[in-house]
């Protein structure tokens, strides 16, 4: 071996380095602090070095049950793409066909059409304010467009948490043997103060939550028995008993006929926030065809921001280096004035991230879904 048996060799413990890595370009290792210690219960020292070849390992493949594609076709769950649209089916089947793995009744795919033709525009909506603000930095039309789903959080088109809220009130109706209108009380009281409830006074003038949910009654009646919609039902009435005169936002409605057309809550966020960036797109076109266009798009320092706008501390003269030592510095000495000094941060001091309630989960419970807020 040469040099190359010196090289495998650990200096200070004696033991020979596998072969393998002797004859490895860059296997000579310099000790590092006391990485080279004997009592350490890891030899850095003789560790394999980058990713050493398996010809018997096979190479590491994607595999997916949902479609393939090959230069004749794609196929999605076993059909046909071209087929299927040949043969007269739309997107709302393609997606209880992706989701699913099954073409859906007519009714249900009426069902399923309203929604997303319901939900698809949503005005100067947060998801249009996103992809607007993203286009006028002259990103591509697709980046913007699709920021538009990063609106969709734990508050604003939380179709996943009150979906799983929905569902866990009403299994208890077969698991702890009570009524639906008991199951929709301990929701209501239990879950009405959180961000996703979907219930709220500003609904009580807006028709659109109860004309879908009546829609997909009225279509279904006969070909499918909801869980969903008639447990909101039961909860907004709690809720209205507990809180005053309130309806089941949009929300609310989608989420629950979208189960009881067997989607689970999370494709119903999935599938929800693609369907509302189509019409950012359009607000994206908008944008820059009349607002950049006329006024340029936003470059790096170039929007001003008036004093008017701002209401934070007065301008204030800058303090010399001489004068900075005599500031208090920002650590406590005490848990007491500590507690003090975090208390007027979380009222005094804006826009620090402070006052803002971070609920930490039990990291391993998040993983298999038990966690919450």
């Amino acid at each position: 071996m040469g040099d190359l048996k010196d090289v495998a060799v650990n200096r200070m413990t004696g033991k020979v380095c596998d072969e393998r890595i002797a004859t490895m370009k860059h296997a000579k290792r310099r000790v590092i602090g006391n990485l080279g210690n004997p009592n350490l219960l890891f030899d850095y020292t003789n560790r394999e070095i980058g990713c050493l070849p398996d010809d018997n390992r096979a190479h590491f493949k994607w595999v997916s049950e949902v479609a393939y594609k090959n230069i004749h076709r794609i196929v999605t769950r076993g059909y046909d793409t071209t087929e299927l649209v040949e043969a007269g089916y739309g997107v709302c089947d393609v997606l209880f066909i992706d989701f699913q793995a099954r073409i859906p009744l007519v009714e249900e795919r009426k069902v399923l059409d309203y929604i997303l033709l319901v939900g698809l525009e949503d005005g100067l909506s947060n998801p249009a304010l996103v992809a607007r603000l993203v286009a006028r930095g002259k990103s591509y039309l697709t980046q913007a467009a699709g920021a538009s789903v990063f609106a969709f959080g734990e508050a604003y088109g939380a179709f996943k948490n009150f979906g799983y809220m929905l569902e866990k009130y009403y299994n208890m109706i077969a698991e702890k043997g009570i009524s639906a209108a008991d199951a929709a009380a301990l929701c209501v009281e239990e879950c009405y103060h959180e961000d996703h409830f979907g219930i709220d006074e500003k609904y009580v003038k807006d028709p659109t939550p109860k004309d879908l949910m009546a829609y997909a009654e009225k279509t279904l009646a006969g070909k499918k028995e909801l869980k969903y919609i008639p447990f909101l039902k039961e909860v907004v009435k709690a809720a209205q008993a507990k809180i005053g005169y309130v309806e089941a936002d949009f929300m609310a409605a989608a989420t629950a006929a979208m189960m009881d057309l067997d989607f689970t809550p999370d494709a119903a966020w999935c599938i929800m926030g693609v369907t509302r960036a189509f019409s950012a797109g359009a607000h994206v076109c908008e944008e820059i065809e009349r607002e950049c266009e006329r006024d340029g798009f936003d470059t790096y320092g170039k929007t001003l921001t008036p004093k008017e706008w701002y209401d934070g501390p007065t301008d204030r003269p800058v303090p010399s280096l001489k004068e900075r030592g005599a500031f208090k510095g920002g650590q406590a000495q005490t848990p007491e004035e500590w507690k003090k000094m975090w208390d007027r941060k979380a009222k005094e001091l804006s826009g620090s991230g402070f006052a803002i309630d971070f609920v930490l989960d039990d990291a391993r419970k998040v993983v298999h879904g038990k966690g919450k807020k």
